[in-house]
This record gives C-alpha cells, structure tokens and sequence, in this order.
C-alpha cells in the first residue's frame, strides 16, 4: 500500500517537471503578450470603459432618458422642444470612462478664457462671500454703457451659478458654463461658498451640504438690486444639492424663474456608504478629503476654535471630516444625523418652479442609488434627464473635447423656459411649521381666526394638496368670525390658557353664520382622527360637571313632589 503511495507521487512529481519543462519552450513574448492582455482587461473593467459599446453601436451614443410626471405643463411647453433632451450624448472616444472623464476635467479641462468682475456680499451674519459676475459685454464686446443706473433697469436674464464642493469660479467646468452663458447674451454671476474664491472666514459659520441661507440671502439680494432681470439658478455637485433643498424650503415664494441641478448628490447617507464601498471610489473619497483638509488650512484659527483640528488633521474620509469638523460647526448630534438633514431628495416633491435635473448613471461620485426616481415623476415642475455615461460633471463631446454636453443643455433649457409663459412668478407662500422634526407632540388645540382646530407637527399637513396656499388666502381675508358652543369654550380655556370672558369678547365681535359654521367644521374634521377624538372627549369631560349640576337641580325638584309628609309615621 505504501509502495503504491509513493509511486503515484513519484509519477505526480515527474508529471509536474514535464509540465513546467514544457513551459520553457514557449517564446517569451508570448507571455507578455498575453500579460498586457490581462493588464488590458482589468483596466478596462477597473475604469470602466464603454469603448467597445460605442464601437458596436458605431459611435451613436446612448439616448437620454427622460423622467417626469405625464401631466407635466414643464415637460409639454419646455423639455419637450429641447432638442439635447430628445437626441443621443456620445462622449469624447478617447475618454470613454467615467473616471477618465472626471480625472480629465480636473486637471485639465481646457476652459476658455474668463475674466471676472468680483463683488463682495457681506451676509447679516458677518460673513463674507464672493459674488464673481461675468456680463455678456465682457464675452460679445459689447460698448454700451454699464453704469449702476442701466444695469438696474436691465432686463438681461441672469444665471446665478452654485459651485460644488470646495469648488470656486476658478474651476474649469464654471468656466465652461459662464462663457457659454455669457456668450449666449446673458449676464451669469457665481456665488462662491463662503471661505472660497481668495476670500476669508469673517463669521464663526461655515458652509455645508444644506447650508441654504447664503444661497436665499443672495438671491434676494439680486432680486432687489436688478428687479427687471428673470433670474435662473444652476447648481453643481454640492452645489445643486443645496440648490434642490432651497427651492423645497421656500416653496413659491422665491424670484426664481427657473433652476438647472447637475449631477446632485441627492441622498448624502447612500452617497457617503457608496464612495467608500469599491477601491476605485476611495481614491475619490481620499481626494476630496484632501480638497477638504486644505480649505480647512486656510481656516485653520476658526476652525481649531470650533472644531477638532487633531481630527481634521487625521481624516482620511469625508466621513472623517464630517465628523470632526462639519457636524460640530453645524451643531449635529451625529454625522449621520447631518447627512439625513441635508440631503434634497426629501425636498424634490416640494419643489414649485420649473427644474431641470441632468445626472449620469455611471458617476463615480454621486451614485445612481441616490437618484429620486419616483420623486421625480410625481412632482409636475420636475424633468430629470439622466445619461448613461457623463462621469461626475464631465460630459466631454467631440474629438477634441472642447465642449461639456451638459452646458449646452442647461443652456437651451433656460433658453426655451425664458422664451415660453411658464417661467416661475414669486408667490407669497402662507406660513406654515417648519420640517425640522415630523415627530408627533401630541393633540392639542388652537384658537385661529376664532376657530377651534386640532393642530399636528406633520410638515405633509401644511401642504393640503393642489391650491391650500389659495384656500388659506381665502380664509385669511374673511370677516367671519366663529366661535363653538360653550362646551368647546371650556376646553379651549383649559387647554390655551384663555379665560371665558376673553373667548366672549370674541364671541360678540360677529354674529353667528351657518356658512362659517360649516367651514370650521371642515377644517376641524381636516385634522387627523386621533386629535378629533381627542377633542371630543375633552369636550365631554369638560360638561359632565355641568351636566351633572343639572340633572341634580331637576331630580331635586321632582323628589320634593313625591316625598311624604315627615308627620307620616309608618
């Protein structure tokens, strides 16, 4: 049995040399033919290259896929006579990689010649930020007059750009689109974020991914100061990100006409899990950290004061910066709390102006995960546009590359939005409670307009669907003045801290209506089931005192008939 053992061993073994004796024999360039051919395919599949796609497809592109709601007035009258939208992108050949693409329009990028106007804007806050203008004059030569006086009465449109993250005017694709604008007959102005552009901190705040204050700041500045010229926005990145929050918070009631958000984050928490998920991602996690890590240098005395400079300087993620830094100048518990509250794909359905959003299903830094998908479609001023390579802002066209395809998109867009009657008009928006927290306080009461309402912290409740802004003009105008039975006025006072007499003056300011009767019931029965329930028990417990007082004054009377004489003696 043994000897069988090592036979087979010993022929095994021989087996073996005659293999590798055979491997001798062939010509070395065989083998690095076949090494480069191997070195070939994991590039390929490593970066992600489309080039045989586009081969086989004979350099057509892809088409572009549209995303909205089928009773879109936005996709009728405007995306829909947007010839880009309706056509095939087919990016640069020899940058057929998303992160070729990327890499390429970082380092290079080959802007054209930019020369802005800078102005300062000092935010009420102190801070200072960097309004950097680029007018169609500076680009087409125009030679007329341009003093404080015309530009005011000017109806030129104007372009208000957001940069993306640690990005500022100096970026070459900001450049692309500000000459294209300008160029175009439009007027465009970036607003760098707040400690970018050459311009230092002067306020203990800081920009973040849903910082939006600056951006309303600005915007109304603009509004007041040039109150003849439409005014569109485009966010970028980070940029768009904040862009899409800011036009969800504000409703109508923005002098925005029209807004563009290219490749927008969209969901911070996924974006944050995906850019550390694959190698190739992490290297733009490492790079962005850095991007991070400098602009926190030049801010180093605010930031050793606010933050944790030793983990700024340790980061090795944007997490890691988050946490050290942005989560504790922003005051968030923790960083994933920071991520959930800034993200704007919870404000897309709220959005109330004409919006173009254009992404690209292979961005290596913003992830299609993200996307809103159903968002999208449900809201009506919503069109997103989605191309299937285009890398993270990049989008080069032609041999040369000398062109982004999403800069000429945006700028058709606008240019048919300004053209067409469904440019955005500011509309006042009804106060309304704020969306900080959808936690449920409880049941309460509320008096309003001499109404008595059950109130709910759920931020959907203030919306009321299609015209509520319009109905709640309407109430607020009327006259009528409705105040419920006596009952109610008990748990009104109890629960309000108002006394009877201050709810009969309001009482006798107005007759009783039936029509305005009816409204308040509406409106209470409007409220969710469990507050009404609430109120009516309420109301119950607050009569059952008065009930019983007569119940007991009418028995009282009754008995007094029927009882005997005390003379009576059984």
């Amino acid at each position: 049995m043994a000897y069988n053992f090592m036979e087979s061993m010993g022929l095994s073994v021989h087996a073996l040399k005659l293999i590798l004796q055979g491997f001798t024999f062939i010509p070395v360039i065989h083998y690095v033919i076949a090494f480069v051919c191997f070195l070939i395919i994991f590039i390929y599949n490593f970066l992600e290259f489309h080039f045989v796609e586009d081969v086989r497809t004979l350099f057509r592109g892809s088409p572009v896929f549209l995303t909205y709601n089928s009773a879109s007035h936005i996709y009728q009258g405007v995306a829909s006579k947007c010839n880009l939208l309706h056509t095939r992108y087919m990016a640069t050949p020899w940058l057929s990689s998303p992160h070729i693409q990327t890499a390429f329009l970082n380092f290079f990028g080959r802007p054209p010649p930019v020369n802005y106007r800078r102005q300062l804007f000092h935010a009420s806050d102190g801070g200072t930020l960097a309004l950097d203008w680029l007018r169609s004059s500076d680009v087409l030569g125009d030679p007329t007059c341009e003093d404080e006086v015309s530009l005011t009465h000017d109806k030129t449109p104007i372009v208000i750009v957001l940069p993306g993250l640690t990005s500022d005017s100096s970026s070459a694709y900001l450049k692309h689109l500000a000459f294209s604008t300008a160029k175009r007959g439009w007027n465009v102005v970036i607003c760098n974020h707040r400690g970018l552009g050459g311009i230092s901190v002067t306020s203990d705040c800081f920009y973040n991914a849903g910082w939006t204050k600056d951006t309303r700041d600005v915007i109304n500045y603009l509004h007041h100061e040039y109150p003849n010229a439409p005014l569109f926005a485009v966010g970028t990145s980070i940029g768009a990100n904040i862009l899409v929050k800011y036009l969800g918070e504000d409703g109508e009631d923005i002098p925005i006409a029209g807004a563009v958000a290219i490749c927008s984050p969209w969901d911070l928490l996924i974006g944050s899990r995906f850019i550390c998920r694959r190698t190739v991602q992490k290297f733009y996690d490492r790079a962005l950290t850095v991007g991070l890590q400098e602009y926190a240098q030049m801010h180093e005395p605010l930031y050793s004061r606010l933050a944790d400079w030793e983990g700024i300087v340790k980061s090795r993620t944007i997490r890691d910066f988050d946490n050290y830094a942005t989560r504790l100048v922003g005051k968030f518990e923790t960083v994933d709390t920071y991520y959930r509250h800034c993200s704007s794909a919870q404000y897309v359905t709220k959005v109330s102006i004409p919006l173009l959003c254009i992404s690209a299903l292979d961005d290596p830094v913003c992830t299609r995960e993200a996307i809103p998908w159903d968002e999208c479609r449900e809201n009506k001023n919503v069109v997103l546009a989605t191309t299937r390579h285009g890398g993270h802002l990049a989008f080069f066209e032609g041999l040369t590359a000398s062109s982004l395809w999403w800069v000429r998109a945006v700028n058709e867009f606008l240019g048919v939005l300004h053209c067409s009657p469904f440019m955005h008009i500011q509309k006042k928006n009804p106060p309304h409670c704020g969306i900080e927290s959808s936690v449920d306080k409880g049941p309460y009461v509320n008096v309003a307009h001499g109404m008595v309402a059950a109130l709910c912290n759920d931020p959907l409740s203030t919306d009321g669907g299609e015209g509520s802004s319009e109905k709640q003009k309407v109430d607020d105008e009327r006259d009528d003045v409705i105040v419920p039975d006596a009952a109610e006025e008990h748990a009104v006072a109890r629960s309000s801290g108002r006394t009877i007499k201050q709810l009969q003056n309001v009482k006798d300011t107005k007759p009783h209506d039936m029509t305005g009767i009816v409204r308040w019931l509406d409106q209470l029965f409007q409220q969710s089931r469990r507050s009404t329930w609430m109120l009516a028990y309420i109301a119950i417990i607050s009569t059952l005192p008065l009930m019983g007082a007569a119940l007991h004054f009418l028995f009282r009377k009754k008995f007094k008939k029927t009882i005997p004489p005390k003379s009576l003696k059984l």
